[in-house]
């Protein structure tokens, strides 16, 4: 599969899994840029070789090999893009440092904060304590991005920026929270909703690289299979 095709910019491989949030990151930052990449599809429960090779600290998705060398982490990989290709496209990151260390710090938290929850939702066993602790902990980080986002449009401002790039891939995973912890996004946090939604509507780049959230939840009900949770 290729992304959107900018000339000189060639040599890009993404290796990927369809409802990763992280590698989702850097399919929307790749077709921002207009920059043209090859995807590879990664089974994550058979690891490929090339996943491997490229990735042996971690072993996970993303990597993205640049003329064979591979970039890893996902945050680490937008910046990476940002910096390489300076003339393509809109920049990720404001150019002031000041408001770079803030986003920094924003792109941070999701990570640091927002997944632990999230896996204690869909990864443990029906009724057990672990869904009703991490669905309140869940919704106390995204109350918390939602203070920060405020009046915004975008967490940048006006335009998709690092932070939005960073933490809309999460939104298809929104119905699989929901279902799974019995709560709504919307009622809980109803402005970070829109902004979600605004993502996907006013920027191309979001919309083609997000998968559908029903194809989520089916993927993740696969999963929990697998783990013996149903």
């Amino acid at each position: 599969m290729e992304g959107d095709k900018a000339s000189g910019c060639g040599g890009l491989v993404l290796i990927n899994c369809f409802v990763s949030p992280y590698g989702n990151r850097v399919r929307i930052a790749l077709k921002r840029k207009g920059l043209e990449y090859e995807e590879k599809p990664e089974n994550l429960a058979a690891k490929s070789p090339l996943l491997l090779s490229s990735n042996p600290v971690h072993a996970k998705v993303p990597v993205l090999l640049v003329g064979g060398k591979p970039v890893c982490e996902s945050l680490v990989i937008l910046e990476f893009i940002d910096e390489a290709f300076p003339g393509a496209g809109e920049p990720l990151l404001p150019a002031a440092p000041c408001a770079r260390a803030h986003a920094r710090f924003w792109a941070s938290y999701v990570d640091t904060k927002l997944p632990e929850c999230a896996v204690r939702v869909w990864r443990s066993p029906k009724g057990a304590a672990a869904v009703e602790e991490g669905k309140k902990d869940l919704v106390a980080v995204l109350k918390t991005l939602e203070a920060e986002l405020g009046a915004k449009p975008y967490f940048a401002g006006d335009a998709l920026g690092y932070v939005d790039v960073a933490l809309v891939p999460f939104a298809p995973w929104f119905l699989t929270y929901e279902r799974l912890g019995r709560f709504s996004v919307a009622a809980e946090c109803p402005a970070l909703a829109a902004w979600a939604e605004r993502c996907a509507r006013e920027n191309e780049c979001v919309a083609k690289s997000l998968p559908e959230p029903e194809h989520v939840f089916q993927f993740v009900c696969g999963m929990r299979k697998m783990f013996g949770l149903d």
